[in-house]
This record gives structure tokens, sequence and C-alpha cells, in this order.
């Protein structure tokens, strides 16, 4: 049996005999007397095999890197001089007396400690990708987040109660993975984009508080922090309003926070929805970047330059600007182009600017640039006055439909703020509040949920319902961090009628309700509680704990690339055609399907 794990052994061990299980991390020959680190989950400790124990020293010359060891031996102090200070077993090694190896391994594709592998390559090896310190940390963290979670909650009367993961499609969200049945034939049971409709049905159920670290599936075009499939910390209460849910769920953050990275984190603010989007641009702003943005909607409407015109004068169109104190010496010509095709991005037509120079001079010989000319000394000196521009400055316009102006000065605000020292370190977390209840669809001409139709809206706001859904505040809330959403959730409409309401002002047709939530609009006429929660990615999460801004992929054993395949397992993969007739499936080619 093994006495002690590899990373713990220290000199309080001396002389005592251990028995270890381990990987030969990396294996040295020095002039007759062998060395090899051997390493757990926990760490390397250095091993020692001399020529004295002649059956330990035949096995040791065999073993190469990544074989499975078996080690007996003494703990003994290092030389002097070949101590190793970033190791908790730097200061001793163990004198082998037994080596045997367990199991050989072929030469790996990459070194362990190599920290420039191909993703490719890592994905493809998982399982070795996974003995990597880094790797290793990542998953120990994320466990160490999901204990503080479930102590937290259990600690707040919560119950973790699981949800079923065969479900039935209701189409009113993202896109579903669907599951064929085999003994229903033609028809398909869903994978769960949340447990959102059990939850609700369990407070009606009567537990009043329940809780789950759950799996959700997502058929969406992939990216640096979405999987199709992800884990999500799902949240139902009973009998709290807005504000009482938030301040459990802050709690619960600092918790995590606490068990994740050590920090203590402070009591969040609040900032509304219409807020978060006219000062940074976001909902999910990042609050460690001290720029804001500046509406000029209003002082263009009547200026000469008529791309402002233009879009201050159409529906939902709006001008806004971004500037950067001193910020005048900081872009050659070449780099102000770049960020025009950094705004495209984000739809765009284009980034105008202007160099203020000299701040008193409102026209070409103070202000640099091609737009100066379009504008009145009067309409120059009312820009450079709402964004507060002095000397050196510099300022940034973008002219849309409010999404796009939005989405490009946010994007813009985050990039230079981080890039040009606007920026501060550590955590900042918020919470957004009061959302819009609905969405247009103009393609489809009608209003769709925000959020999810079981969204209450402000009590003050449901007469809006039937004359004016666009102004329509929700009972919904986000916590944000570093620019992430970290969760978000609402109050429930626990109400028939009013549930009914918000379904014909989403244009869902009676039979379509009875279709897709008949159980849900069932339950709601038998007590329903007053109800709200929240759902937190639980990967968003432990990325940002563990500074993983490239990708979420670094924070789960075994995830999907960016196009949604394991590599490692080689998945998704075709099925034999007996398989497809059980399921009572036919396939057909791209050019028939289309």
């Amino acid at each position: 049996m093994r006495t002690n794990y590899c990373g713990f052994i220290d000199k309080q061990y001396l002389g005592q005999q251990v028995t270890l299980f381990g990987w030969a991390h990396r294996r040295r020959d020095h002039g007759g007397v062998i060395f090899i680190d051997l390493r757990d989950r926990e760490g390397l400790v250095q091993v020692v095999i001399d020529p004295d124990t002649p059956n330990a020293f035949q096995t040791a010359d065999k073993t190469r890197n990544e074989f499975v060891l078996k080690v007996i031996g003494t703990v003994r102090p290092r030389p002097e001089g070949t101590i190793n200070a970033n190791l908790k077993s730097g200061e001793i090694e163990v004198l082998a007396s037994e080596v045997e190896i367990l199991n050989a391994a072929l030469t790996p594709p990459f070194m362990i400690d190599d920290e420039n592998v191909n993703e490719e390559v890592r994905l493809k090896y998982r399982y070795i990708d996974l003995r990597r310190e880094t790797m290793q940390k990542n998953l120990r963290m994320r466990y160490r987040i999901a204990m503080a979670v479930r102590q937290y909650l259990d600690a707040q009367g919560f119950i973790d109660i699981e949800t079923p993961v065969l479900y039935k499609s209701t189409p009113e969200g993202a896109r579903e993975f669907l599951v064929p049945s085999r003994m229903h034939d033609g028809q398909f049971y869903a994978l769960p984009q949340s447990p959102q409709l059990f939850k609700q049905l369990l407070m009606v159920s009567g537990f009043d508080r329940y809780y789950q670290i759950v799996k959700c599936f997502r058929d969406e075009d992939l990216r640096a922090d979405r999987q199709p499939e992800f884990t999500q910390i799902d949240i139902e209460t009973s009998f709290l309003n807005e504000r009482e849910i938030q301040d459990i769920m802050e709690g619960l953050v600092k918790a995590m926070w606490k068990a994740g990275v050590g920090v203590d984190l402070p009591d969040f603010p609040r900032i509304t929805y219409a807020e978060a989007m006219s000062k940074y641009g976001s909902d999910k702003p990042d609050l460690r970047v001290k720029l804001e943005l500046t509406e000029l909607t209003d002082i263009v409407k009547d200026s000469g330059f008529k791309v402002f015109v233009d879009a201050a004068n159409a529906k939902n169109g709006k001008v806004a600007a971004l500037c950067l104190p001193a910020g005048n010496a900081m872009f050659a010509r070449k780099e102000l182009d770049d960020l025009a095709i950094f705004a495209a991005i984000y739809g765009a037509k284009g980034l105008a600017y202007i160099k203020v120079n000299d701040a008193t001079k409102l026209n070409a010989e103070g202000l640099q640039s091609p737009i100066v000319k379009f504008f009145s000394e009067e309409t120059l000196g009312k820009i450079l006055t709402a964004c507060n521009a002095k000397t050196g400055d510099i300022i940034f316009f973008c002219a849309d439909k409010a999404k796009v102006v939005y989405d490009t000065l946010g994007a813009l605000r985050s990039k230079l703020g981080h890039a040009k020292g606007f920026a501060e370190g550590g955590y900042k977390p918020v919470w957004v509040v009061d959302f819009p209840a609905y969405d247009f669809d103009e393609e489809n001409n009608r209003y769709v949920s925000a959020h999810h139709p079981f969204t209450a809206p402000k009590d003050e706001h449901i007469a809006l319902m039937d004359t004016d859904p666009s102004k329509v505040l929700a009972k919904a809330y986000d916590v944000a961090m570093n620019g992430w959403e970290l969760g978000g959730g609402s109050v429930r409409i626990h109400q028939p009628a009013l549930q009914q309401k918000q379904f014909k002002t989403l244009g869902i047709s009676e039979e379509d309700q009875r279709a897709k939530f008949g159980f849900l609009l069932d339950a709601l006429e038998y007590g329903a509680p007053p109800m709200g929660g929240i759902a937190f990615g639980l990967d968003r999460s432990v990325t940002l704990m563990c500074e993983k801004w490239d990708s979420i992929r670094d924070v789960i054993a075994f995830p999907k690339t960016q196009r949604g395949q394991d590599l490692m397992v080689d998945a998704p993969s075709a099925v034999p055609e007996k398989q497809l007739r059980d399921l009572h499936i036919k396939l057909r080619s791209t050019a028939q399907s289309t």
C-alpha cells in the first residue's frame, strides 16, 4: 500500500521508510547513480537508486519517462547544494531499496512540462495532457469551488435534487440537441438547455430551496467561452424577492472566490441594464477599466456630418464616443487603421476619431481628424464638453444602430483599457438589474423573451405588456465580473393568468402553449408559490479564477473543440445502419436536404 503521496514528503519523514506510486517524470543517470523524479497528483519527489541495490538499479536502468512505478525507500536529506526550494520535497530525497515497473509507456507525444504544445495534440491525448501540473491545478481548483458551493448552499438550507436529462423539446431559446426514441417511432427527446421548468415545478412541489450542479446542453456555434455541454450551478427559491435572492447569491460568489483563490470580494455594486449599456457598452461590464462611453446622439443629430445625422435620426439609432485621456500620442496611423478593422468585427461601418491637439481651438488647427470639417465650432465644443476631453486626448466615435454602437465601443473600451493602461487588476463584480423583458425580432415581426418566457415583468409594468412591450422591464438580474457574465436569473411568473398573458405578448398561440408548456400551466393552477432563482456558469467561474482567458477548455477535463468535436474519442462519429433503422432514421445527403 502507498504510505505517502510524493509531493507531501518533507523533512519530517527523515529516516522513515515510504512506499510510493507514480509516474517517472524524468530519469537521469549521473555516473553510476540513477535519479528518478517520481510524480503523482500531489507533486514530485527525487528518488535515488545506486548500484548497492542491484535489483532496483537494474529496474531503474530500464525505466523511461512516464513509466508507472512502485518505489520503496528511505527518506534522507539531500546533499548540501542540491536543495530545491521550489518543491515541498526539495530538502529530501528517497533512497530506493525496491523499484518495480507496474507498466511501461510509449514515448509520449509531448513532454509533460512543455507549456507550448498545440491544443489539438493536447486534446487528442487528453489523458496525458491532464497529467500536466497546470491541468491538475485547474481541475483541483474546480473541485474546491464545487465543494464550496455545496457547503454554502447546504448551510443556507438548499437541497440538491436531480432533474431529467432526457427532456421535452421546447425550442424557445438556443438550438437543442435532439435524441431519437427507439420505442416511439418518429418522436424525440431533447437534452435540456437548463433545468428551468423542472426547478419551477420543484418550487410548486414545496421544496422551497433547490440547487444542482448540472450538465446543460446547447447546440450553438462555439467560441472560447462556450461548450456544447457545460456545467451550471442551478438554483431556485420560494418566497424571496429580487434583492433577497441577490443577497444570498452574492454570498455564494464570495464563498467561491474565497475557496478558489483566497480572495475576499467586496460587496457588489448594483447598476441598471440601461446604465451598463450607456456607460460601458455591455451588460457584463469590466469595471476594472476606468473608461466610460459618452452619448452624443442629440448633440450631432442636426450637424453637417451625414453619417452621424443619419444614425442619430434613425429608429433605434445612436451616436456615442469613447475618450482616452492623454491618448493622442498612443496611436500611430496604422494602429488607428487596425482599430477600424477591429470595429468591423462588431458590425461597425467605420470608426471615426478626433485627436485633441489643442482643446482651445475648435477647428482643424486644434483638432486633428478628417471629420472635423463637417462640424461647427459650437458642435465641436459640445462634443468636447460632453466627453470631458482635454488637450492630448483622443476621442473615438461610432454611429449606427444602438446594438452595433454598444457592441463596438464596449469591445473597444475593454481592448484599449487593458492595452493602454486604463485598467486595474483584481476582481470587480457587479450586479446588473432591470433588464428589458423583450427583444423585438424584426425578421419575424414579433417580440421574443429577452431571457425566457417565465421571467416576471416588473409589477408596475404589467399594463405595458398590452400597450408597449418595448418599455417593459423584467425582474431579471445578472452577476458580471471582469467583463464575463458569471450568472443570470430572475423572479418567475407564478400566476397562471400572468403566464398566459406573457405567452400572448410573445405571440405563442394557445395551441402551442398547451403543446410546449401545458404541464407547467397545469402546475401553476395548483398553488404555485412566488419563486425566483439564478444559474451560474461553473466553467466560466473557474476559468476566471485560473486566469485562462484564451479558452474555457483548460478547466474542463474532457472538452470539445470549437467545432464541437472530441478529438480523443473521435466524436461525433457515424453509426451502423442497423442502429439507424432501430431508431427509424434514414440519412440523406447535404445535396438532398438543400
